[in-house]
């Protein structure tokens, strides 16, 4: 009678530790990777006295950083209030759109005479998560409720129609003006009655994520069965 149980063949072992290799690198770069490229408060410069936009996502038009720059410098030269937008492409996993709003508030205007008249309104694109900042001053005619809804409608409500940043921003740039100019809020825009508010699809980084997910687990699924599979035939044939 033969032995149930042989040595296995030598060439097994590299191809079960191949598959194992290929499965720590997809879970390495798929699913558990660190955010790339996230922006940190200190990678953003301080402002110039003519610095009302800094775009490090890259999503504003010239024409209409040009229309900004020019909206807000004029607010500035009128009345001191002086508001900056600022566009990032990735946040680190600890941070939102409004801690990093205000961290750059408080590194840029460190003490409470300097923030008076400053406003910050931050954006990551990847999210499109906004926040903002102001200073006390500034509440006197900038209300949290209505700066709130600069914010989270004036912005965002283009956007739910399409990722339409330069008509977002600018929006927000005329809304801002008009309130800290001392004129009526001419208030938010409105929503289309066939745009989406609250999306069901899947995000890219959500799909990208489903996707890894799958492909770990067929690796996984293989490097397990493959030997196994392999094994058993050898021993099958060893039978023979």
């Amino acid at each position: 009678m033969k032995r149930l149980f042989t040595t296995l063949p030598n060439w097994i072992i590299p191809l079960q530790r191949w598959l194992l290799a290929i499965t720590v690198v997809l879970l390495t770069s798929q699913g558990f990777a660190p955010p790339a490229n996230a922006t940190g408060v200190y990678e953003i410069p301080f402002p110039t006295s003519e610095t009302w936009v800094i775009d490090k996502a890259d999503i504003l038009s010239r024409l209409t950083e040009g229309k900004i720059n020019s909206g807000l410098g004029e607010l500035a030269k009128k009345t001191g209030y002086e508001v900056r937008f600022v566009t990032i492409h990735r946040l680190d996993y600890d941070e939102t759109a409004q801690s990093f709003a205000d961290k750059l508030f408080e590194r840029w205007f460190p003490n409470p005479e300097d923030q008076a008249n400053q406003t910050i309104l931050v954006i990551d694109n990847l999210t499109n998560n906004t926040g903002i900042r102001t200073g006390e001053k500034v509440k006197e005619r900038l209300p949290d409720e209505i700066a709130q809804s600069v914010a989270q409608e004036t912005v965002l409500v283009p956007l739910k129609e399409g990722n339409k940043y330069n008509q977002a921003f600018l929006g927000a740039s005329d809304r801002l003006i008009a309130v800290l100019s001392g004129r009526p809020d001419p208030g938010p825009p409105q929503l289309q009655d066939n745009v989406q508010v609250e999306g069901t699809f899947a995000t890219p980084e959500e799909t990208k994520s489903s996707n890894a997910t799958f492909w770990v687990i067929t690796f996984l699924v293989v490097a397990t069965i493959v030997p196994m599979a392999t094994y058993y035939f050898y021993v099958f044939i060893q039978e023979r």
